[in-house]
């Protein structure tokens, strides 16, 4: 029986999460499997998996498969890398001591080279949030500053107008509303006057 270690799709519509699986070669891609050995979700940033190691590690020297994508998983996490490792103990290259040694080194620094990848992919996250922020920040002040010019200029605008109709109206309206005043006090006074002459 040809053995696989290989994805199966489960998750929703359009955003799949896989399961990492043993399974024989034969069975569908969704069906019957050995044993589950972890899960892939490609939609995070960076992707998410979990994996048992230990039991990955023990599948391939039994003779499991990975398929391609699999086997670029199982190379990120170490695996590969400790299943050749653990070939060299078994032929007596390297002890396991050294063998451990070595995982250990190469865990460190590619854990290293991980977490400067997140570090500078949230970096980079963040300046792109703080710049789209700040562009629709000055985007609304913009907005605001345009739309108080364009208030100020209407004023502007119609202000000038009704003060001049204004000044015309009461230079006009002024003199005859004095004009009369003083025609109408004037006969008063004067009848006023003339009974107390008496």
């Amino acid at each position: 029986m040809a053995v696989k270690i290989r994805l199966a799709r489960r998750g929703r519509n359009k955003m799949p999460i896989y399961d990492i699986v043993v399974a024989d070669a034969r069975a569908p891609r969704d069906g019957r499997f050995i044993e589950k050995l972890g899960q892939y979700n490609p939609h995070a940033t960076p992707a998410i998996v979990t994996l048992k190691n230990d039991r990955a590690l023990y599948w391939l020297q039994v003779g499991a498969q990975p398929t391609d994508t699999t086997r670029k998983i199982l190379s990120v996490n170490g695996v590969m890398f400790k299943k050749h490792l653990q070939i060299g103990v078994d032929k007596g290259a390297i002890t396991q001591e050294q063998a451990d040694a070595k995982f250990e080194t190469w865990s460190k620094a590619k854990e290293e080279i991980r977490s400067q990848k997140i570090a500078k992919l949230n970096s980079s996250k963040e300046a792109t949030r703080s710049a789209a922020f700040d562009a629709e920040r000055k985007k609304k002040e913009d907005k605001v500053a345009a739309i108080a010019k364009a208030e100020a200029d209407l004023i502007a605008a119609s202000a000038p107008v009704v003060e001049e109709e204004a000044v015309e109206e009461v230079v006009t309206e002024t003199p005859a509303v004095e004009e009369a005043s003083v025609e109408e006090v004037a006969p008063e006074a004067s009848t006023e006057e003339t009974p107390a002459a008496e």
